[in-house]
């Protein structure tokens, strides 16, 4: 059986109980995801950017950049749990904003160093929560669900190291 090349880590499961140990891997993946990504599309020409990952799939150039724009997004959903009680986040339609041009025609330097920068603040809020913090919520409005933050802490780390195998299983495959 072909695997299923949208899931090359394979799907988010969340564990039945979150420990310390566990929140301070997935900060830890986190912090590394810049130099991660970075690598990964570190000799790359434009042609092999501008290659979706799967048939159907996004380009390595669009992976990067909504990286950039899912990141960014998280950090804010953080912040405002962080000041709200349980607040209501705003959505977005990521498939639209990966049709937007600076996400199909942008170099990746400027999402490279978006994603270093606020992972660099992101990972020291993170390190920085106490018990109360982690516990504190926000509501996701399409799914209804309250997203508690240390689970959103995994859900990203899971997010990162997704979208890098993306890319790095495409080189792969493509032996660039």
């Amino acid at each position: 059986m072909d695997k299923d090349l949208r899931y090359p880590i394979g799907p988010f499961v969340i564990p039945d109980t979150i420990t310390e140990e566990q929140r301070i891997t997935w900060i830890d993946d986190i912090a590394e995801l810049p130099g991660k990504l970075r690598q990964a599309v570190e000799g790359l020409n434009e042609q092999q950017l501008n290659t979706p990952y799967r048939e159907g799939g996004w380009t390595i150039r669009q992976v990067v950049h909504h990286l950039a724009d899912s990141h960014m997004n998280s950090y804010i959903r953080f912040k405002l749990a962080l000041t709200e009680d349980t607040p209501t986040i705003k959505p977005y339609d990521e498939g639209r904003w990966a049709e937007i041009p600076d996400a199909r025609e942008l170099p990746l330097e400027p999402s490279l160093q978006l994603l270093e920068g606020l992972h660099e603040r992101w990972v020291t809020m993170l390190r920085s929560l106490g018990e109360d913090q982690l516990h504190r919520t926000f509501i996701h409005p399409e799914s209804g669900q309250t997203i508690r933050l240390e689970r959103n802490i995994g859900i990203y780390a899971w997010h990162g190291k997704h979208h890098t195998a993306h890319i790095t299983s495409l080189k792969e495959r493509n032996a660039w």
